[in-house]
């Protein structure tokens, strides 16, 4: 099964606002463009994505990622997130209506490509299926497969509500990768630890070469 995955952006200069007021000084706006373009890279060589929608009202972001291949959608008008991903997940159909479609979070710097193509195919098995974040209170990914509505439901402790929407929650080991989403600096940490994308990798560097301290480690 091929799918199309629908990845939400938030304007650059609200992004990662813990990580801009977090003790390191990080560039928030940069590292979320960075974030969007190593997930959305990485996303694109996974050989069971047809292809990529991004939803956003950023023009810098929908640019460079246009670039990399994705398609570009404008974000609603004063919907929020769900209503976001709803959107993207009517165009893929409206494009394609037998498209089997999913979420994916737009800061994963360290996605593999094999790992999310692990998640997918575990996913095609349901009608619906989730995958928690590290932290296990959120979600990085939701799947539905043709025919059946993505309802999604993110936003803070989304994981209890994707599973009390009956959505299957994804049980795999060895995908890190797709789990580990960056809010704040010890995330960030953990990120760099699974080896992050080029992109990530260049601005983090570029921090540190200014003088911001390396993220403080969890003790």
């Amino acid at each position: 099964m091929l799918w199309t995955l629908v990845v939400p952006v938030k304007p650059l200069a609200a992004a990662k606002s813990r990580l801009v007021a977090g003790a390191a000084r990080l560039p928030g706006p940069a590292l979320a463009l960075a974030f969007a373009l190593d997930t959305v890279g990485a996303a694109l060589a996974c050989g069971a994505v047809r292809d990529v929608a991004v939803v956003t009202a950023d023009p810098l972001a929908g640019a460079r990622l246009a670039a990399l291949g994705a398609r570009v959608l404008p974000e609603p008008p004063g919907g929020g997130l769900n209503a976001a991903l709803a959107h993207g997940a009517r165009e893929a159909r409206r494009v394609r209506p037998d498209a089997a479609v999913a979420t994916l979070n737009a800061d994963l710097p360290a996605l593999r490509p094999a790992e999310l193509g692990r998640v997918l195919e575990f996913a095609a098995g349901f009608p619906r299926a989730f995958l928690a974040d590290a932290a296990g209170i959120g979600t990085t990914l939701l799947a539905a497969a043709p025919g059946r509505e993505l309802s999604p439901a993110f936003e803070g402790a989304s994981r209890a509500r994707h599973r009390a929407s009956g959505a299957e929650e994804i049980t795999l080991t060895g995908v890190d990768s797709v789990r580990r989403d960056v809010d704040t600096e010890r995330d960030l940490l953990a990120a760099l630890a699974l080896g992050v994308g080029p992109r990530t990798a260049a601005v983090a560097g570029r921090a540190r070469a200014a003088g911001a301290p390396s993220p403080a480690r969890a003790d």
